[in-house]
């Protein structure tokens, strides 16, 4: 006869899994504000570029990259929430003891690339201004 399953322990795993789906929403929030803020940037520099009369005016590549960049690292970031969702909810589907485990932080992966982001922008635009 098998023991009666815990109920402390079961409703401390949906705890758990109510928590990674919050934790999971909140990524897909910030991957579609990354995601819409490039694709903002890149509509602007194509709408600036098709009214642009004068063909001797460089069109603003480094825009471009930006809008690109962000759109990349909110591409990047969603999959790797849902990965990092998927394994959590594995773990906690698993009978065994619960033990944590130190794995790499999402949160700090994007603050470093928006960080690069940010010196790439502000270089950029640093440059523009001193050689223009």
């Amino acid at each position: 006869m098998s023991n009666p399953p815990n109920i402390q322990a079961e409703l401390a795993k949906e705890r758990n899994r109510a928590a990674a789906e919050r934790t999971l929403m909140a990524w897909i929030r910030t991957c579609l504000a990354l995601i819409s803020f490039g694709f903002g940037i890149e509509s602007i520099v194509t709408a600036i570029r098709d009214l642009q009369i004068d063909e001797t005016i460089n069109p603003i590549r480094f825009s471009r990259i930006l809008g690109l960049a962000f759109v990349a690292l909110g591409t990047y970031a969603m999959i790797m929430a849902v990965i990092q969702h998927q394994q959590e909810l594995r773990r906690l589907q698993r009978n065994e003891i619960y033990i944590y485990k130190s794995r790499p932080s999402l949160g700090v992966i994007v603050a470093i690339a928006l960080g690069c982001i940010g010196i790439y922008a502000f270089i950029g635009i640093l440059l523009r201004a001193i050689f223009q």
